[in-house]
């Protein structure tokens, strides 16, 4: 099994719409609506949509879940493919091919009943072969952006069971198999991506690379018809997205704070709720060790950050609302840990600002201001680095404003703009402005776990880790939310604030976008880290 980093194959594809030219581009969708008039609502085209997405949407490696498509860094439905289960509003779970599934009471053995009227593109029916064959070619796939390394084998029993067995409990399973589709057994080849074979809602009519997807609802679909018999997505930068809405040429657009307020004429904001999360990782320990990720070895340790007092000092000085009104516009809502708001997150991470409280933590630590304001300790400087992605206009914007806040602290804080290739080099050693957000508990794991995938603090508590375990091994998913919580803080042990103080979480992104009048869009579950796909995880609900 493989290790990968969050964004190994955060890749770029294509161009942005703006280069080509919104003919070029549309030219297969005619009937995006007029601004206002409603015309895509009328006649021939009531039952499609023209949606723009970022140019980091389009998936490089293709309609392949493989590799990346529904389950990679930015999850969301596939459409193209049916997945074993979904889920709810309310993160709660519902069948698809699945008809019914149970865990073994060790969590090691997974099974599936898998419907018997659901059929591929190409004729074929689908049976718990092609499952089997999906998960295991997933979990074995080195290219593939979906951890599955608790996975031994899927075996199919027969026509309609298969079971899946792992290697440790691990229930948050279920919240990654909602997301990956499944394809044909033997149907993978080198060309899948371009020409993919599902049995989901939708079908593949075409993909011009670096410019648009048209999606076509799938006739012989086992579910009831998309009420959207054509989804035609094109990928813009974010100026070129809203020229597009002014123009009318798409029905939903993409925008962000920054245009937030020039709402075309004829179109409505839409702001959808996120678990898409904004923060900075602390790391815990001194300065001289290392630590492993992909195979590869990273300096890790700070001699800053690896003094608790001050990492509290930061959690309890921040001012949160004030980053996101400076820096989101006010398009967010404040975050204190990796998952707000779901059913596994824990009000022991809510931290109320209290600049006083942080500034007396420092002191009683022994953190002293000099002449230029800067506190310092036993011969070390309250002064790090800040890493954060130089493509990315917000996390700048947010470590500009957090060094800010900081200096009042007397802690000086240099941001650093930089590549990934780059940061990765400091994942471990230095703060780093991060984004994440699930709808899985997945990710408090990987960020909390002592060899989590993202555990950049470096943080290693075997309370912690035992409350973790708990909750991956109880077969009923629902059941573990108290344990997950207690991850969180027990009452002794955590990285909550008044613990550990692992991170410091600042915001959860509001995803916007511009939506013409007339269009219903369906209710949406919380959006995922991302700002794409996620938007259309039921675009078969929509209407005119």
């Amino acid at each position: 099994m493989k290790s990968f980093s969050r964004r190994t194959f955060l890749q770029v594809a294509g161009v942005s719409a703006a280069a080509v030219g919104f003919g070029g581009v549309l030219s297969a969708c005619a009937g995006g609506s007029n601004a206002g008039s409603g015309s895509a609502a009328s006649g021939e085209h009531a039952s499609q949509v023209t949606v723009s997405m970022p140019v980091s949407s389009e998936p490089a490696a293709g309609f392949d879940p493989f590799v990346s498509w529904g389950c990679g860094e930015h999850v969301h439905e596939p459409l193209i493919q049916s997945t074993l289960l979904t889920t709810k509003a309310d993160m709660g779970f519902e069948n698809d091919l699945a008809t019914a599934y149970s865990c073994s009471d060790d969590g090691l053995t997974w099974t599936f009943a898998i419907r018997t009227d659901a059929k591929f593109t190409n004729g074929k029916p689908v049976t718990a072969h092609d499952v089997a064959y999906t998960i295991n070619g997933v979990a074995n796939n080195e290219a593939s952006e979906c951890d599955l390394t608790m996975v031994d084998e899927a075996v199919a029993v027969d026509d309609e069971t298969c079971e899946i067995h792992l290697n440790k409990p691990f229930n948050a399973l279920l919240y990654t198999l909602a997301v990956i589709g499944i394809v044909p057994d033997g149907g993978h080849g080198a060309d899948y991506g371009s020409n993919p074979v599902g049995s989901g809602r939708y079908m593949l009519e075409q993909w011009d690379r670096g410019q648009q997807v048209i999606l076509k609802a799938n006739p012989d679909y086992y579910g009831e018809a998309p009420k959207i018999e054509r989804v035609v997505v094109v990928f813009m930068e974010e100026d070129a997205s809203l020229a597009a809405a002014r123009s009318g040429q798409v029905d939903v657009a993409f925008t962000s704070a920054t245009f937030a307020n020039q709402q075309p004429k004829g179109y409505d904001l839409l702001n959808c709720a996120s678990v898409d999360s904004r923060g900075i990782s602390l790391p815990t320990i001194a300065p001289g060790a290392t630590k492993k990720q992909t195979g590869e070895e990273y300096p890790a340790g700070n001699a800053v950050t690896q003094d608790l007092a001050l990492r509290r000092a930061i959690n309890y000085g921040v001012k949160r609302q004030t980053l996101i009104d400076n820096v989101l516009n006010g398009y967010g809502q404040i975050a204190y840990s990796v998952g707000d708001n779901m059913p596994w997150s824990s009000d022991a991470m809510k931290c109320e600002e209290d600049l006083a409280r942080a500034k007396a933590l420092l002191d009683e630590a022994g953190w002293v201001a000099g002449a230029d304001g800067v506190r310092a300790k036993d011969g070390v400087t309250a002064a790090f680095d800040l890493y954060y992605s130089s493509s990315d206009s917000v996390r700048q914007a947010i470590a500009m404003e957090f060094a800010n806040q900081m200096n009042e602290l007397g802690i000086k804080v240099t941001p650093k703009g930089a590549s990934w290739d780059d940061i990765y080099q400091h994942q471990f050693s230095d703060p780093v402005v991060w984004g994440w957000g699930s709808n899985s508990p997945i990710e408090v794991y990987n960020l909390n776990y002592s060899k989590g995938n993202g555990n950049y603090s470096c943080y290693e508590n075997a309370a912690v880790d035992a409350h973790l375990n708990a909750a991956l091994a109880n077969p009923v998913v629902a059941d573990s939310y108290d344990e997950w919580k207690l991850a969180m803080w027990d009452g002794e042990n955590g990285p909550a604030p008044q613990g550990d103080a692992t991170w410091v979480w600042f915001a959860n992104v509001d995803h916007l976008y511009f939506v013409a009048e007339g269009l219903k869009v369906a209710e949406q579950k919380p959006h995922p880290h991302g700002h794409g796909w996620s938007i259309v995880n039921n675009v078969d609900k929509w209407s005119w």
